[in-house]
């Protein structure tokens, strides 16, 4: 790990040589017309950005049982995720890819081993909260899941610690599956616990109830470490607290079904280690220059701190000039380190104030944190037309606590401080002051059932250019 990561800069040409040399013998090469000799910087022109839509035709074909279309051979799996104009998402993924997945979750956990000394973990019980592993197979290639895939190639010498059982694993059913593992787990010596922030919160929620404790410490004295990826955290950073009776630590991790792409690994600066071993060459479009024609696309030399892009994937995978459609922000560039800053799709620009994920994140984790209160999930939409007043943003906040008209006060004052735009809107009362709606407990885990998507790697937005969401609450 210390080699690449010391040296990002070379590894990164050699990962682009060894991709480019792949994509020239793939059907998707030929009908690019490569030139013969392709350099990092004729890349750009060469490869054209796309989106799943774009891929769709090609991933398609591979479906079907045709060989060499984006990569040679066929992939070994198809991670099924969900698409937003084109339904189910069907990502390859290979054998180079799948070791780099699970190479890149070890590497996590050693380094935060190393850190902090910390190996007794590894002694105990450890839980992975994931999708089901149950596949299909269509034409060879198997199909499933990224967490339930991923089960598949957990190592040996965790495999006798691991909980869930299999049997446990396969319930599709989210909230029964739930129910399960806290009789299976409840009497176990648990010292990690790992999945996406909601979900773990539902599941330490359910324990507390089932067993009449007070806090998740007094289930599982022993545990130590929360292994966290999906969201951000900081908002929940309060709950877990709660949950737990105090403060553990926690490994950071950004795992995608087109690739493992960073992990946190050092306890004691912001931000996570680009992986740079993970068969990925990296591109980054500076977020202004989204909805440009040719928007700049800048390699891994190139990249500034604090400035937020787009990030670009070429894996070895098959997918080319892939728009991922997350934003990240780089906080140190020795080693190369990020944070995910938002998704190109959740913001909110409904009067031209483009509030970005990461901003409303942070002023509600920074509020919440001012008046001692507990936030468990939100929402922020736009209101265009109010019964009265201007048009506002409307916060659909879950808490245990009542919130106040000094909260929503501070709330909005934190958002003015973190974006001008929005701050200049509300300076000439264009906009009035957001307002907060207090949801019922469960209103989230109640929306993400009604479409579907109560559990496994499906998250909730947190912020929407319109009220598709919004207006689907029972609040």
């Amino acid at each position: 790990m210390k080699k690449w990561a010391s040296d990002p800069i070379r590894v990164q040409q050699r990962t682009f040589d060894t991709l480019s040399t792949k994509l020239k013998v793939t059907q998707y090469g030929r009908d690019l017309k490569l030139p013969n000799q392709l350099t990092m910087s004729d890349w750009a022109a060469a490869v054209p950005l796309a989106t799943y839509e774009d891929l769709k035709p090609y991933v398609e074909r591979v479906r079907s049982g045709e060989r060499d279309v984006l990569y040679p051979g066929l992939p070994k799996y198809f991670c099924t995720t969900s698409g937003t104009t084109s339904g189910s998402k069907y990502i390859p993924m290979t054998e180079e890819g799948i070791k780099a997945q699970v190479q890149a979750a070890r590497n996590a956990l050693l380094a935060y081993m190393y850190q902090s000394g910390n190996k007794s973990f590894v002694d105990g019980k450890m839980i992975f909260l994931q999708g089901s592993p149950v596949t299909e197979k269509n034409n060879g290639i198997e199909t499933g899941r990224l967490s339930g895939i991923v089960a598949h190639h957990v190592p040996n010498y965790l495999q006798k610690n691991r909980l869930p059982s299999w049997e446990t694993n396969c319930i599709s059913e989210w909230e029964a599956k739930i129910d399960a593992i806290v009789e299976e787990t409840k009497d176990q010596d648990l010292r990690l616990v790992s999945g996406i922030p909601p979900w773990v919160q539902m599941y330490f929620e359910k324990l507390l109830a089932k067993t009449g404790k007070k806090t998740i410490r007094e289930v599982f004295p022993n545990l130590s470490v929360f292994a966290h990826g999906g969201v951000n955290f900081d908002p929940y950073r309060s709950v877990f607290n709660n949950l737990i009776g105090g403060e553990i630590d926690s490994i950071e991790t950004y795992p995608a079904s087109e690739g493992f792409i960073a992990f946190q690994d050092d306890q004691d600066v912001e931000g996570m280690l680009l992986n740079l071993e993970g068969g990925i060459f990296y591109e980054f479009i500076p977020a202004d220059e989204l909805h440009n024609e040719n928007p700049s696309r800048l390699t891994l030399g190139q990249v500034k701190m604090g400035v937020n892009y787009a990030i670009v994937l070429n894996t070895a995978s098959g997918l080319w000039g892939y728009v991922i459609g997350d934003l990240v922000q780089f906080t140190s560039v020795s080693p190369y380190r990020i944070v995910v800053s938002g998704r190109i799709a959740h913001f909110i620009s409904a009067f031209g104030e483009h509030v970005i994920a990461q901003e409303v994140e942070s002023a509600i984790a920074e509020t919440a944190a001012k008046h001692a209160l507990t936030i468990s999930e939100f929402h922020v939409a736009p209101l265009v037309k109010p019964e009265n007043g201007k048009p506002r943003h409307q916060w659909f906040i879950e808490a245990d606590d009542e919130l106040s008209e000094a909260f929503a006060s501070d709330l909005d004052a934190a958002v003015r401080s973190k974006n001008k735009y929005y701050d200049d809107l509300v300076k000439g009362n264009v906009l009035q002051r957001l307002e907060v709606v207090k949801a019922p407990r469960g209103t989230f885990n109640i929306y993400m059932e009604s479409i579907g998507k109560l559990g496994g790697q499906n998250k909730l937005p947190r912020l929407a250019n319109d009220r598709s969401i919004a207006d689907q609450l029972k609040v």
